[in-house]
């Protein structure tokens, strides 16, 4: 098997479980689950670069602006992602979260070609288009965009296209990403601490703490699984394996959140499940042909 989907399979199975977790630590506020995976997640790859000996590549990046200037974009947009999807988790749209990751496969696609140049074939234009057409479904029935969903596929279809073109590998690239949040999320925690709200401090169950520690592994090891499968497969296979979180999320919304999935959204989801066979169908029968 190809390593990158090997490493593409394993970081969507461990985000397919993520709401898990978040449930697990749901009396922490959002934002201050975010800063923790910002602050533990910098000490734990600070740990494996310091036990690989692996630091030489930092000075050089200080001296290549255009490097820095593309991780701090891709950080920012990382920063928005998990934002979003921890506010979602933590406030009952398990589902509307899962809607989004299945929204971004095709997003990959569309910023391939659109970037990366590459050129889709018409089956492949016919599923985007039913996919938009789930979108609209949702958006008409609801009243408002979905965008929640639009804002996770968007922006983490952002940041998967930036760490395939990034200039580093899949462990600097995500230390440079983590050293330029810390600041912000140092500077929150200690506004918390300050004004006596730091959970981390002030919770009487410690496995809420361990639970926060463990961000720093938990975000880690699957962002570092995906980006070094982004950098070994093409867009449109990386948007194919992505669809085990979102199947898993969505699951887990409905089964143990117990969240409402009425016939006016299952009919929405339906037309963008159905855009998505359609993609990979597609994609099957030209690879047979091929051979």
């Amino acid at each position: 098997m190809n390593s990158g989907i090997l490493y593409a399979t394993l970081a969507f199975l461990c985000w397919g479980l993520f709401p898990l977790y978040f449930h697990a630590i749901k009396e922490v506020p959002p934002q201050e689950i975010l800063a923790h995976r910002m602050l533990w997640s910098l000490l734990f790859l600070v740990v494996v670069l310091t036990v690989r000996q692996q630091w030489k590549w930092f000075p050089k990046v200080l001296r290549q602006p255009r490097v820095l200037a593309s991780f701090v974009a891709s950080a920012l947009l990382l920063t928005a992602n998990w934002g979003v999807y921890i506010w979602a988790v933590n406030n009952g749209h398990v589902i509307d979260g899962s809607l989004g990751y299945f929204i971004n496969p095709l997003v990959n696609v569309l910023l391939g070609v659109v970037v990366l140049n590459e050129r889709l074939r018409r089956g492949q234009w016919i599923a985007i288009a039913v996919a938009a057409s789930g979108v609209a479904w949702l958006t008409w029935q609801a009243g408002h965009l979905p965008w929640i969903a639009l804002i996770l596929g968007i922006t983490f279809g952002g940041y998967g296209l930036l760490r395939k073109t990034a200039a580093l590998a899949a462990l600097e690239g995500l230390s440079l990403e983590t050293m330029i949040l810390f600041p912000l999320a140092l500077a929150y925690v200690g506004w918390l601490t300050w004004h006596g709200h730091n959970t981390f401090l002030n919770t009487p169950y410690d496995s809420t703490r361990w639970l926060l520690a463990a961000a720093g592994p938990i975000t880690a090891i699957p962002l570092l699984l995906f980006a070094a499968g982004a950098r070994k497969i093409p867009m449109a296979v990386l948007g194919l394996i992505q669809y085990l979180s979102p199947t898993m999320q969505a699951m887990l919304g409905v089964w143990f959140f117990h969240e409402a999935f009425p016939a006016e959204r299952l009919t929405g989801f339906l037309i963008i499940w159905s855009a998505l066979i359609l993609f990979v169908a597609e994609g099957l029968w030209v690879s047979r042909r091929a051979k």
